[in-house]
Formats: structure tokens, sequence, C-alpha cells
């Protein structure tokens, strides 16, 4: 991999005018610089490491975990995820390079599709992305709610001994408040958000190594050999196939990296942004698999009983890694505060996980109403006077407000919906990957992050990974299938290909050209 200005990239060191170097490029693809521009390489990585939150993730999927395969397949299947995810990274940080704005996977996938299949395969990625994105805070912020029920649950003497279980309406109703802080927090300067991503990224990168002395407290832990070679078979779901529970569990890891394409639409408010947006990109996937893998490792080491963990009569009411915690403070202590305040410092990383989240969800509706593609564009593609997309940042909240009302009438219809954060994101990924590969094979110019002749190589190893999990998520996960057992992913993700298309069909394909200027010619030659 190299690091060198190509043709077309203005190297910041020689910038010269009035404007700067990032302001120059934007003008170059179009755009004139609306957003403020404030942002540092730490703070672009911040955004999307907080978003990755390997807490939020490994916390809520656990016990998935556990149940398909236990600790082989997620000791051994979240390196396997994280280099795969890596190499994801890496191709859209190239590309990212090349394309610096807050439109990120749609614009790419225009640019490179060229002219005649541009406005097509740019409606398809902004979509599917901006529906991910939606999904994504959604699941964030309601696993906060859940977690807030779990809390309540445990101090309050847990579920055998009497302990409180809120009702859904009230986690639906904490859910909402959440969303209501992150918009308020959202409609701050970036700067005030800059510094609280910052934070955020510490909470979470700290509290993974800091929830790994959870094996100390605890009075009796496993063994090496159970942590590197215990292959859990046993679950309730019907599936005996050794290869099919490794590859259950193996999902546990790729929900979790998902997220880290934020560091894109952070472009238009990040300074030298063809270099410190791809490597935001890569380094919040390789510190997450980092941190997320020293967790893992140091956690499963507190784990003693995985079908107790995994039981909703225990007393976290069948929350995995809540009651590894209680059960670890409970043996040394007595008590289950301590487990409580770890879960409470979790909760932390994942407030900030939906902060960042609606941040990225609001940059990504801001770009595509700018070129026209969704409803209301040009009431949410218009800026305050702090430089913030405010309009697009509360309808993102609404919107996830209202995904997750699904939830109280159905948990099933509620994870079909949220399953589009994952199968929907990567999609998103992927297309734009696939396009430069191919019909932009020979018009793609690298940016100053590339990675040289291995380019092609890295690019098609991550569309088949992105193709294979689309698969591997697709599958059922219970035997026999019922309407309470069917994996609804296919569906959600079908249903909103099948919206996509038809909604290009009958009306997109007659208005919807692709990126828009914004800019007029004479502007670019100023700049």
């Amino acid at each position: 991999m190299s690091l060198r200005v190509a043709d077309g990239i203005v190297d910041p060191d020689h910038a010269h005018g009035v404007v700067d170097s990032d302001h120059a490029r934007l003008h170059e693809l179009g755009y004139k610089q609306e957003l403020k521009r404030d942002l540092s390489m730490i703070s672009n990585f911040a955004i999307s490491f907080s978003i990755v939150s390997v807490l939020t993730g490994l916390n809520g999927l656990m016990g998935t975990g556990l149940n398909f395969g236990g600790p082989i397949s997620y000791i051994y299947g979240w390196p396997i995820a994280g280099t795969f995810t890596m190499l994801i990274g890496l191709s859209m940080a190239e590309i990212c390079s090349s394309y610096p704005t807050s439109g990120g996977l749609y614009y790419w996938s225009a640019k490179l599709a060229g002219p005649n299949w541009g406005p097509f395969a740019s409606w398809i990625t902004g979509w599917f992305n901006i529906v991910g994105q939606w999904a994504l805070t959604t699941s964030i912020d309601f696993s906060l709610a859940q977690l807030v029920q779990v809390m309540i649950l445990l101090s309050t003497g847990g579920l055998n001994g009497g302990g409180y279980m809120i009702s859904k309406y009230i986690v639906m109703a904490l859910h909402g408040v959440f969303l209501l802080i992150h918009a308020i927090l959202n409609s701050l300067p970036i700067s005030m958000l800059s510094f609280l991503g910052q934070i955020g990224a510490a909470c979470n990168f700290f509290g993974c190594f800091l929830m790994i002395v959870i094996p100390a407290v605890a009075t009796e832990r496993a063994s090496p050999e159970f942590v590197f070679t215990n292959f859990n078979t046993e679950n309730q779901d019907g599936i005996n196939n050794y290869f099919y529970i490794f590859v259950l569990g193996l999902l546990m890891s790729q929900y979790t990296l998902t997220g880290y394409d934020a560091s894109a639409y952070m472009s238009e408010e990040t300074k030298d942004a063809d270099k410190n947006g791809p490597q935001g990109i890569v380094s919040a996937i390789g510190i997450a698999v980092i941190a997320g893998w020293a967790y893992v490792l140091g956690i499963t080491f507190a784990v003693r009983d995985i079908p107790n963990l995994l039981s909703e009569n225990n007393d976290s009411g069948g929350h995995a890694i809540a009651q590894i915690y209680y059960e670890a403070f409970m043996s040394r202590y007595g008590s289950g505060v301590g487990a409580v305040i770890c879960l409470g410092i979790a909760g932390l990383a994942v407030f900030f996980a939906g902060m960042s989240s609606l941040t990225s969800n609001s940059r990504i509706a801001y770009a595509f109403s700018r070129d026209g593609a969704m409803p209301f564009s040009s009431q949410l593609q218009k800026v305050n006077k702090q430089d913030v997309p405010i309009n697009a940042v509360w309808m993102s909240a609404l919107v996830a407000f209202c995904m997750a009302l699904t939830s109280l009438g159905s948990l099933v219809a509620f994870q079909a919906m949220t399953s589009i954060a994952t199968i929907g994101l990567y999609v998103a990924y992927a297309i734009p990957i696939l396009l430069r590969l191919t019909l932009g094979r020979k018009t793609f110019t690298r940016g100053r992050f590339n990675l040289g002749r291995y380019g092609t190589i890295v690019g098609w190893i991550s569309v088949l990974w992105v193709a294979l999990i689309s698969v591997l998520f697709s599958l059922p996960v219970s035997y026999p299938i019922t309407d309470q057992t069917l994996n609804y992913t296919p569906v959600a993700v079908g249903g909103v290909l099948i919206l996509v298309v038809l909604t290009w069909i009958f009306s997109g394909r007659h208005w919807f050209k692709g990126p828009i200027k914004n800019i007029d010619d004479s502007s670019k030659e100023e700049a």
C-alpha cells in the first residue's frame, strides 16, 4: 500500500489560493463547502470507531456466539471476520481517497459506473446505504434501552429474586428518549460533536480492556483448554452439522463489524480528507478488531455454564453478558452491584455509538438530498448557522424511532427490520468496490491513499466475502422452520430491493441523474 499524490488530487503541502486544498478538491468534485471543516484524523476515526462499538455488538450478540459453537466460534471467528472486514475497509478507503465527499458510497458508485449506469448504481447504493444506516441507529439505541432494562432487573434483585422487569412499552419510551438526546447533541456544532465523539471512542476502547478484569473477580474461571478448544454443539435450534454451527457463530463477529463507512460521510468536515478519511476507515476497523478479540478472549475465562447463561430463566432474563458479570460479582461479593456498574460502563459506550451513528445518518441524508434523491430534499439539504444539517438530523432520529415501533407488535418483525443494518450496509459497501473493478477499472484515478497493484485482488476478495456473508446471513437459524423461527432477513432485504428498483423504474429514472453539481464552473476556476 502506498500513500502518494495522484493526478487530479491536490497536495495539501503545496496548496495555494483563496481556499485550502480540501475546498479545492471538493470544488473539483462539483460541490461548494457548506459544512464546517473542523475534524482531525483522530476525530474522524473516533466517529467510526464509536459506531463499530465492540461493546455494543459483542455484548448484545454474545448469546448467539455461545449458542452456536461457543468459544471456538468467536475466539477464532472474530479474527477471521476481522481480516476480511479489513480487506473491505482497505478497498473502500482507496475509493474514499479519490472521492472525499459526504455522499460517500452512492457518489462513488455514480462516478465508477459511468454516465450510462451511474444514476441507477447511485440510486441503488444510496438507498441501501441510508436504510441500512437508519436500521443501525435503530438497533444501537434499542439495544441501549434493553441494556437499561437488564440493569434495572439486576439492581432490584434479578429475575429469580423478585427483580422488576420493565415492560416493552417502557423500553420503547427509553429508545425514544435516547434518540431525542442524540438528536439534540447532533444539533451542536461539529467541534463539540468531535469532542464527544472522542470521549465515545475512549469509552469503547478502554471499556473493552476494563471488562477483561471480570474473570479476575470470579471465584471460578474457565480453563485455557475450555477457552481455546470448547465447541458447543448443544443448541435448542435443531442444528447439528458442525460446520453450519460454526458459520452461524461466526456471524456474531460480522454483525459487530459495521458502520466504519462513517469516516467517508464525514469527509467534507475533515481536514486533509483524501488522506484522513481513508485512514479513519482503516484505523477504526484495525483497533476494533484488536480490542474486540482481547475482550472476547478475556471474558470467556469467566464463562462457566453455557446452558445457564442462555436460559431465559436466569437472573438477567437470558442476557448472556449480563449474567456473566452478575455471576462473577455474586460469587465473590454476594452482590450484583459491581455487575450493574460494569453494564453501566458498557451502556455509556453504546450511548456514544448511537450518537455517532445518528451523525453518520444525517450526513448521508444531507448529501443524498443535496443531489435530489430523497423526498423533501430541498428541506433536508439545509444547514443551519452552525453548519449542521439540522433537518437531516431530526428526520433520521424520527425514522429510527418509527422503525423500532415494530418491536411492540413482534420482536421477529423488529429483528427482520434491523437485519437490514448488516446486509443493507454490506451490499452498499460492495457495489462501488465491484464497479471500481469492472466498469470503472480504466477510469478510476487513485488518490493519496491507495493499494497499488494489490487493489484489484483485495477488491475481488472483498466482493466475494460480502456475497458469501449475504448468503450466510440469510440461512435458517432454527429448525423446524415456522413463522416464529423463520429467518426473515432475505425477506426484509428483498423487500427493500424490490421497493428501490420499482421506485427507480416508475419514478427515479425519469428525474434522478446522479450527483448534481451545486457550484458553477466559474467558481471552480476561481477556487
